[in-house]
């Protein structure tokens, strides 16, 4: 792969995630879930070609943002760890999730989690989240990882390299009938 191909994939990485945090309105101590294809991302079929370069690229564009916003990250693995999550011990204990006991490696959990779980302080695995937002990149199906109400984002940017993106943010439910009010999102 060039050069610039992973170039382009960690500045489209960086702009979709600061524009999410924006439109999501994201606070700090909230958790964004991300699943990611490398394979998608340098144009090959999901599950195919997996890259450690273009997850790293993608995870250099992000990580950096995500921390100075406060944001905790959490990685979607891919189905042969079945959809669990790469996230921070901390964050875990905090939002009593069971972690169950696994690591990823390129072919079972993919390249992106690996590259998030050698990043992260403490890393562990967990089964379910209930993220307040999520970028999936490359059609990896990050939709069971979100709150009940997932409200589709739609950002100035539609891919990070070849990779389309889906992006969500996540709302309280509306409750109650014709006689209840509610606070503006």
């Amino acid at each position: 792969m060039e050069q610039s191909l992973f170039d382009q994939i960690r500045l489209q990485a960086s702009q979709a995630i600061t524009e999410l945090i924006d439109i999501a309105k994201l606070q700090p101590g909230q958790l964004l879930v991300i699943g990611c294809s490398s394979s998608e991302m340098v144009g090959e079929r999901i599950g195919k070609h997996s890259s450690m370069e273009a997850a790293m690229a993608a995870h250099e564009g992000i990580a950096p943002i995500l921390a100075r916003k406060g944001v905790s990250l959490a990685v979607q693995c891919c189905e042969h760890l079945n959809r669990a999550l790469v996230i921070e011990r901390e964050v875990a204990l905090s939002r009593h999730y069971e972690i169950v006991n696994a690591i990823p490696k390129p072919d079972a959990g993919g390249s992106f989690s690996v590259v998030a779980y050698q990043h992260m302080k403490d890393p562990v695995l967990v089964e379910t989240i209930c993220a307040d937002a999520g970028l999936d990149i490359g059609g990896t199906l990050i939709g069971m990882h979100l709150k009940r109400v997932a409200v589709p984002v739609r950002l100035g940017i539609q891919q990070i390299g070849h990779a389309n993106i889906l992006c969500a943010r996540t709302r309280p439910k509306y409750i109650g009938g014709p006689r209840a009010a509610y606070e503006a999102n």
